[in-house]
């Protein structure tokens, strides 16, 4: 937390100099103490009234000074807000060999669970598309800020077939407007995610360093374990399936991007998460000071009606 005008906080240190002031006044009244001939009486009356109670209004009235000096010191804190026309397309492997139950209950299955976070987290202001894609790009959804859309694309789709990863990235290209110049294009981005090897269309890094020349980052997943398998063919072979990591590297590297590799539905759900913040909000600074504010007068409320209880006039 930073603070606007740093300088009020000095009024902080008016709580010690009160505590100084009274425990002064307190000596001093010892000093001047009368004999009372009940003192016996003034003594139970005097253990009705716990000291730990006596002192609730001090306590309050300190808390609040310190919180009205933080207020006047303007304090500003750190907020993910969202950015304003951005657009996001999830780039979604459904071939295969996203069957591969090693990651639970299955690569693709996993995959949509985390879409559906995703979009959950999402500000609802983010423009989202999606392109699914297995031998070809059979699902081209444009950005929208209906992300209802986009889930029900997602959970649709059923896996077969190769892995073109290439000819999706181009149609994700495809779908993202080209308005005036890179410079003053609304911030776009892809996710990627894929399990394997590109096996059909187009070399993916080349497009990848397109996109990079747009300004337009490939985030990848790599997702699944070197163990994966699925069987398939006409006896029921067992197939090894296992990720292509530095496939998805070398994308990422070309666009700009960040590059994750995945084993686990959970580990997903939070890459998915944190895309989520990446690519839909921006950090800013903004100040708090009402809440210091509103803090700091319910606490001198509260003082000051503990003090009229205390002395009989509530």
């Amino acid at each position: 937390m930073n603070f606007a005008a740093p300088a009020f906080l000095a009024l902080v240190l008016l709580i010690p100099l009160g505590v100084i002031a009274q425990v002064t006044a307190t000596r001093r009244r010892r000093r001047f103490v009368v004999r009372f001939p009940a003192t016996a009486t003034l003594a139970i009356a005097a253990k009705a009234a716990p000291a730990w109670r006596r002192r609730i209004p001090a306590v309050l009235l300190a808390l609040s000074v310190a919180a009205l000096a933080v207020a006047l010191a303007r304090p500003q804190a750190m907020f993910d807000v969202p950015i304003e026309e951005a657009s996001v397309v999830l780039v979604t492997d459904a071939s295969g060999s996203m069957q591969a139950t090693d990651v639970a209950p299955s690569r693709l299955a996993a995959v949509k669970r985390a879409g559906d976070n995703f979009l959950d987290g999402v500000p609802d202001s983010l423009r989202v598309g999606m392109v699914g894609f297995s031998t070809t790009p059979h699902t081209v959804l444009r950005p929208t800020t209906d992300h209802e859309a986009v889930r029900a694309t997602l959970d649709s789709m059923r896996a077969n077939g190769g892995t073109a990863t290439g000819d999706a990235l181009e149609a994700a290209l495809g779908t993202l407007k080209k308005r005036g110049s890179a410079k003053d294009r609304p911030p776009a981005a892809i996710v990627l995610l894929s399990d394997g090897t590109a096996t059909a269309g187009r070399d993916p890094v080349p497009v990848a360093r397109k996109a990079g020349a747009q300004k337009i980052p490939i985030y990848t997943v790599a997702l699944g374990t070197a163990d994966g398998t699925i069987t398939a063919g006409p006896y029921g072979e067992t197939i090894a399936v296992p990720p292509d990591p530095e496939t998805m590297r070398q994308i990422a590297v070309a666009s700009g991007g960040q590059s994750f590799n995945v084993a686990d539905a959970g580990e997903l759900s939070r890459v998915y998460e944190q895309l989520g913040r990446q690519v839909g909000t921006k950090p800013e600074q903004r100040e708090v000071t009402v809440g210091a504010a509103a803090l700091g007068l319910v606490l001198l409320a509260a003082a000051m009606g503990f003090g009229l209880r205390r002395r009989g006039l509530v």
